[in-house]
């Protein structure tokens, strides 16, 4: 077995979680390919017991076969490795050395155990849409899609803007708010559930629009189905405005045309057989739990 490791960074409160990370995977007889920035932040701080190759992104997916990506550090970690996945249909597993982990369910206190699950093959594999914009402009270069959400948000000024938004160039409404959010059922749990937005399950074929403080207070976030095409006009007192994909971003103009749509591929996740996406809520949303026994 072949597998990708990718992380962003190392937090010195992480490094004996990581060392005992490589440690299964040598003891597993799994080969490791870490991806190189990472790697060169873990030269004299892990200590390796076999070799291990290096990983510098998308094209190293044509030319080895890989069986896993693996990554090390919360949610925004896999958001990350996504971009770099792409559409090579390699299975993502997280390992959580952040906080609150809906993607990287796997605590970094079963490690082996995970480990153990994957080569068995105890687990299922989960596919995950992603969104995608089109733009007059060059926005986002070769990775113009999301796996969490899309956003317009307010810049420069304290002021709102408004959001002219269509569904299939037909139109649904004028948001006036500091921004709004359209989200996968993946990005459900993120910036959309901070704002009102519903939790919606895996595979639901939906996005969520969600408005972000929006100043008329009869709108609410709305689902739709995946399959429209979502276009906007922005207008407001400043020139600029942002974009956002997960967690990336550009600007725009008022004159910048966009639209989203569902991505062309999807992103594949490990779920490994003990654990499930009604667990993960439950356990992270602390639901069923009775705060006056506490």
């Amino acid at each position: 077995m072949q597998v990708v490791v990718y992380s962003t960074f190392l937090k010195d409160t992480d490094i004996p979680h990581v060392q005992n990370f490589f440690d299964v995977l040598h003891e597993a007889g799994i080969n490791a390919y870490v991806f190189a920035p990472y790697l060169e932040e873990l030269q004299g701080k892990i200590q390796f017991k076999g070799n291990v190759g290096s990983f510098t992104g998308y094209v190293d997916f044509r030319i080895k076969k890989f069986d896993y990506v693996i990554t090390l550090g919360g949610d925004g970690t896999i958001l990350n490795a996504a971009t770099v996945v792409r559409d090579s249909n390699v299975p993502i597993l997280g390992i959580n050395l952040g906080r609150l982990g809906f993607l990287a369910g796997i605590e970094k206190t079963k490690i082996k155990e995970a480990i153990e699950l994957l080569q068995r093959g105890m687990y299922s594999i989960e596919r995950r849409s992603l969104l995608q914009t089109e733009s007059n402009m060059s926005l986002f270069g070769e990775i113009p899609f999301a796996l969490n959400d899309f956003t317009i948000l307010k810049r420069d000024t304290s002021s709102m803007i408004t959001i002219h938004t269509f569904i299939d160039g037909a139109y649904l409404n004028s948001y006036w708010a500091d921004g709004i959010i359209i989200a996968t059922p993946t990005g459900s749990t993120g910036y959309s559930l901070s704002c009102g937005g519903p939790i919606i399950f895996p595979g639901s074929g939906n996005f969520v629009i969600t408005p972000v403080a929006p100043h008329n207070l009869n709108i609410r976030p709305i689902v739709i189905s995946d399959n429209s095409v979502i276009s906007f006009e922005v207008e407001g007192r400043a020139e600029n405005f942002l974009c956002t994909l997960d967690s990336r971003f550009e600007t725009i103009t008022s004159s910048t045309q966009l639209a989203v749509r569902k991505g062309d591929f999807e992103m594949l996740l490990v779920q490994l057989n003990d654990t499930s996406f009604m667990s993960t809520i439950r356990n992270k949303l602390a639901w069923g739990m009775d705060s006056r026994n506490h």
